[in-house]
């Protein structure tokens, strides 16, 4: 087993490698034995807090002064309180200390709570059990940061997918374990807290016992003062994450993630009991179907993107959540009448319930869509002397997004909107969200849209993707076969892309919009419009300043042969006012495409045979500018290109 952290400077070395499943990591010091604390942990919440939501809701009588309308909610809200007043002070910590010896330490602590907890059961007292439900908020709260900024110190860029779909798929199965171990507890009647009791302090020592084979874990600022005014360490915090206009929005989207989550999850005890007219067990099936759907859209995350950090899921995802969820409010008014409670069997001897649970699959398998990403792209694009800190401020943010929803949901209730009324309020209210955030963010739907249209009609393939910088400044150049060469180059790139196109390429409506989005830059002929050309060289320099890709197509037109145009002198124009490394790419199988100017073109293959046509973008070695020449770049693409055109 591999027990050190990856350096820096090789963390991009596997991007060109062989694929291997990521379930490999499992095999691994440098990740095991944290996958399984954290898979403990998340199974620990669980069981506490889904054997006390269903004591309080099914067994209200043995707890004095409970509302068992909405004590879920209450439960969801305690239990988040911590997260908004300790993650600022947590996140330093976890930038400060060795996150080995931190995870141990939040696992001793969880013993003695759950010991607390395990009281409260005994001796069925709510206030002692709201208590240890907000201990535990403190247990998560000091464990999240140090579980994200974890995983970037110790896997490779191209394993941070892979290894977060590994984390989001664990603790949705580990909540699903919790789920139905608390459940089940909490179904004996007479011997129910005893149940829970001691299934609560065994997991935690058992997590204790796995964290002490976590491997160290190098402080990234050893020498940060600890600022312990909660107050303004989370002004700063926020701050801080607001540096990065796409990470903080980023942070934004997952918290909404949260604020959905948080409502359909503390619904479903409700949901079951007065909509559903079902037991306790199906409350189980809810939840585990829920949960089964979100590890599964986790890990399908890595496959979808190619072991990159794909933005382009994360529309896919909101879409989906709310198609899935308007959908749930329809079915939940298409239910047979009963007349008395269901058990699991009954329930699902009725077909409608079928409608029911594929909706929440389905909505939960987009969620895991949209999250995963966005928890990969906060880690990849944070720096890591404050990435801990980073994700102290997500978790604030998180936490008062789930606050806001446990109060909707509180205030709906009490205002007389069913369950599937809130359910429909939340799926409408995430299409504005969803609509807002990519407003402001383009570059998530522009993604989207790139990998829409690509692996809807083509199948790709990338030779030497890690050529591609991950940052700095380089000049991308490429063949040009087609319409929608641009959108493809688009759609493999690890980072965004400012492409220079011809300007009557902005005249088109959609692909105007698109490219505009894009930042693209219009370029004229000199011989038509001279102060274009010129805006355009400018528009070049100052991107390539700020450090970021500029793609052109030094043909300046389509090939209407397949062959290669002449190159002409753009390219040593833009490397001459601001050298940067020149990285020529060719583009193999779109000619005879319906998108490339063939005699005879046709169709791609999903349309005309049902078969997907298969793409190529290969990558050449970055060259030095001072040797780039028009003639010899047009020798270097046409050679990567080969005979496939």
């Amino acid at each position: 087993m591999n027990d050190r952290p990856i350096p820096a400077a090789h963390r991009t070395s596997r991007r060109g490698e062989q694929h291997e499943s990521q379930f490999r990591l499992l095999r691994e010091r440098r990740f095991a034995p944290f996958f399984w604390t954290q898979f403990l942990g998340a199974m620990n919440d669980n069981v506490f807090k889904i054997g006390f939501t269903s004591l309080v809701t099914f067994q209200t009588a043995r707890f004095s002064g409970v509302d068992a309308k909405t004590a879920a909610f209450l439960i969801s809200a305690v239990f988040i309180l911590p997260f908004v007043l300790f993650s600022a002070t947590s996140g330093q910590i976890a930038d400060k200390y060795d996150k080995a010896m931190l995870t141990r330490f939040v696992k001793t602590f969880e013993i003695g709570v759950m010991l607390i907890g395990g009281a409260g059961f005994l001796l069925h007292s709510a206030p002692l059990l709201y208590f240890c439900t907000f201990l535990m908020g403190v247990h998560s709260t000091l464990f999240g940061p140090v579980k994200y900024a974890y995983l970037p110190q110790h896997l490779a860029t191209a394993e941070l997918v892979g290894g977060n779909g590994m984390v989001e798929m664990g603790t949705f199965v580990a909540i699903l374990i919790g789920t139905i171990v608390g459940g089940a507890a909490a179904g004996f009647v007479e011997h129910g807290a005893v149940v829970l009791a001691c299934c609560c302090v065994a997991i935690a020592l058992v997590g204790r016992l796995v964290s002490g084979f976590v491997p160290k874990s190098v402080a990234p600022q050893a020498d940060l003062r600890i600022n312990w005014n909660p107050v303004s360490e989370t002004w700063r915090n926020l701050k801080l994450a607001r540096e990065n206009r796409t990470v903080f929005l980023s942070l934004l989207g997952i918290s909404w993630l949260w604020f959905v989550g948080a409502t359909f999850l503390s619904s479903f005890f409700s949901f079951a009991k007065n909509v559903l007219s079902a037991n306790p067990d199906v409350v189980t099936v809810l939840l585990g179907t829920f949960s089964v759907g979100i590890g599964i859209g986790s890990l399908l995350c890595e496959r979808l993107s190619k072991r990159r950090v794909e933005i382009g899921l994360v529309p896919l995802g909101s879409i989906g959540m709310s198609v899935f969820a308007i959908d749930l409010y329809f079915a939940s008014h298409a239910l047979p009448a009963v007349g008395h409670l269901l058990t699991v069997g009954e329930f699902l001897s009725l077909l409608p319930h079928w409608r029911i649970l594929a909706d929440l699959f389905l909505l939960a398998m987009f969620g895991g869509f949209y999250s995963v990403p966005l928890y990969a792209l906060i880690q990849s694009r944070s720096q890591s002397s404050h990435r801990a800190r980073i994700i102290a401020a997500n978790n604030i943010l998180n936490s008062l997004f789930m606050i806001v929803s446990a109060l909707m949901a509180v205030g709906l209730t009490a205002a007389g909107v069913s369950i599937p009324g809130i359910f429909l309020a939340t799926a409408l209210l995430n299409i504005v969200v969803a609509t807002y955030i990519y407003s402001l963010v383009p570059e998530f739907l522009l993604r989207f849209i790139a990998w829409l249209l690509v692996h809807t009609f083509y199948r790709m393939r990338v030779v030497h993707a890690e050529r591609i910088p991950e940052e700095g400044a380089a000049v991308l150049v490429c063949n040009h076969v087609s319409y929608v060469d641009a959108v493809v180059i688009m759609a493999e790139s690890p980072r965004p892309i400012r492409f220079v196109m011809d300007y009557r390429i902005f005249q088109s409506p959609f692909a105007g919009w698109l490219f505009r989005q894009a930042k693209a830059i219009p370029i004229a002929p000199a011989h038509e419009n001279p102060q274009m050309l010129t805006r355009a060289y400018d528009s070049c320099a100052e991107a390539l300043a700020d450090g970021d890709l500029v793609c052109i197509f030094p043909e300046g037109k389509l090939t209407r042969t397949g062959d290669l145009n002449p190159f002409r002198h753009g390219v040593s124009e833009i490397i001459g006012r601001s050298p940067a490394p020149v990285i020529p790419m060719a583009l193999r199988g779109l000619w005879g495409s319906v998108f490339s100017r063939h005699e005879e073109v046709h169709l791609p293959r999903p349309v005309q045979k049902g078969v997907m046509s298969r793409l190529t973008l290969a990558v050449g070695e970055p060259l030095d500018p001072a040797s780039v020449t028009p003639e010899g770049l047009q020798q270097i693409v046409t050679d990567l290109r080969g005979a496939r055109k």
